[in-house]
């Protein structure tokens, strides 16, 4: 393959989408939303050749687990777990049907338990809540490859 031809490969899989989306009834169900993640970013990596991390595997799985159990703990009915693919990162965004809008707590390490959200937003890049016609949606995006500099997120100083 020329160098030409090369560019216009990698060009098209940058602007390419890839997406994928399940729901979940259950609290059993969280496992398989994590497996789903695992397959996906898997399929990203040998179908598409995108770069994922050994690390970004990882923290995308406890970031799907944290917001699929805060989602099926809280809110009637099923929830839709959403993983997208946009410029190196992977937006994982899980809707529910509860208008109530979660409530994010300051880090306290003598607290137990409802670090959840804690966690995910010390992983993402970025994080948001959004309220829907009908529920709301969070949204936090990870990188799918290591930073060079050295920080999980991605995040600049």
């Amino acid at each position: 393959m020329d160098h030409k031809a090369a560019q216009d490969e990698r060009k098209t899989l940058v602007g390419e989408f890839i997406s994928v989306s399940e729901a979940f009834e259950s609290s059993e169900d969280i496992a398989a939303a994590r497996a789903l993640a695992r397959s996906f970013l898997t399929d990203v990596q040998a179908v598409h050749g995108l770069p994922v991390s050994g690390r970004a595997m990882g923290m995308v799985q406890l970031v799907v687990s944290e917001l699929v159990t805060n989602a099926r703990k809280y809110a009637p009915g099923p929830c839709l777990l959403t993983l997208d693919i946009r410029n190196g990162t992977v937006e994982v965004s899980v809707w529910d049907s509860s208008t109530a809008m979660p409530t994010v707590l300051a880090p306290d390490p003598a607290r137990v338990g409802q670090h959840g959200l804690e966690i995910v937003m010390a992983l993402s890049q970025s994080f948001q809540i959004h309220r829907e016609p009908v529920g709301k949606r969070i949204t936090a995006a990870l990188q799918l490859a290591d930073d060079p500099g050295g920080d999980p997120a991605g995040r600049q100083p």
